[in-house]
């Protein structure tokens, strides 16, 4: 049987944040063809098909069902939960990942970034993978279950942050930018958008003592969770890109570098007291990076166009 609930789970988190940026141009549907003389900025399938002879500017992505590449895509071909086929004459400038489906690629298809896949079939299969890894669930003698716990909760989060990075890379390199460039002012952002957000939380509860608090709660206790996700994701690339040039290395895509920054920033979680503030900081820093850029839209990002695809 599928894993449909933690499928179904991450599906609500990446919906509720595409809201804020749906000036990209995404197109909706459950079955899609790009035509040979057609050009699409984002398609996005919810368990159909998508077939793409055309070209596609941005992103392809599916939850569930297929996605056919016989033309051109210059952004990431997502596919979770779902089967992605690359023919002869694909050409992907982007990375190809595959989350929880499968991936056939056929000789002569092209991918210009990295190529991430991560099957796992059933619940069966999960439950598995924390067995091998952990010495058994039930192993709680040598294992504390709150490590369980966290480890479950990071693959979550990597899950995520792999799927932002292929669908938002111009918002996050340019989120990300700021940061380095207007270190303060982002923190400033942050630490009042947090103290507003948590009045604004505590006045919503004492409203929900009369009924016409509670909506405005719930939209606040979900807004703060995308807020969270995406500026966390934000900061995995931001130090995954930092360590990729204090290595002098190759300029790694933003998958790379949000993978490579999100096994620093989990290491150092970790690591007693010193975790927990680093931690902190970094949900300040998140904060003020996503409402300062207002999700890394502000200011006409195209012009980060050139790092995205280098």
């Amino acid at each position: 049987m599928k894993n449909k609930f933690l499928y179904s789970l991450i599906l609500i988190f990446m919906l509720g944040g595409v809201s804020p940026l749906l000036g990209q141009g995404f197109i909706l549907q459950k079955d899609i063809i790009v035509e040979y003389d057609e050009v699409q900025d984002n398609v996005v399938g919810l368990g159909g098909e998508i077939l793409i002879k055309g070209k596609v500017s941005e992103n392809a992505m599916a939850f569930g069902g297929t996605i056919i590449v016989e033309g051109e895509v210059h952004g990431s071909v997502v596919g979770f939960g779902a089967e992605i086929i690359l023919r002869s004459t694909a050409e992907v400038h982007g990375d190809v990942v595959s989350l929880g489906g499968t991936l056939e690629k056929e000789f002569g298809s092209v991918i210009g970034g990295d190529t991430v896949q991560f099957d796992f079939e059933s619940t069966a299969e999960i439950q598995e993978f924390f067995k091998e890894g952990l010495g058994g669930v039930f192993g709680m003698k040598i294992i504390p279950l709150l490590l369980i716990i966290k480890l479950f909760t990071l693959f979550i989060w990597f899950i995520l942050a792999v799927l932002l990075a292929a669908v938002f890379p111009r918002p996050i390199v340019y989120a990300s930018s700021q940061i380095r460039t207007q270190f303060w002012p982002v923190f400033g952002t942050g630490v009042l958008s947090i103290i507003i957000f948590t009045g604004l939380v505590v006045f919503s509860a004492f409203l929900s003592l009369i009924l016409i608090g509670i909506p405005i709660l719930i939209a606040l206790v979900f807004l703060g969770i995308v807020i969270k996700i995406f500026g966390r994701v934000i900061l995995f690339y931001f130090f995954g890109e930092s360590l990729s040039k204090a290595f002098r290395s190759k300029n790694p895509s933003v998958i790379g570098a949000v993978i490579l920054g999100f096994i620093l920033v989990s290491f150092i979680g970790f690591i007693p007291i010193f975790g927990s503030l680093f931690y902190f900081v970094l949900s300040i820093l998140g904060w003020g990076a996503v409402i300062r850029t207002k999700f890394g839209s502000k200011n006409n990002i195209a012009r980060v166009n050139k790092e995205v695809t280098a």
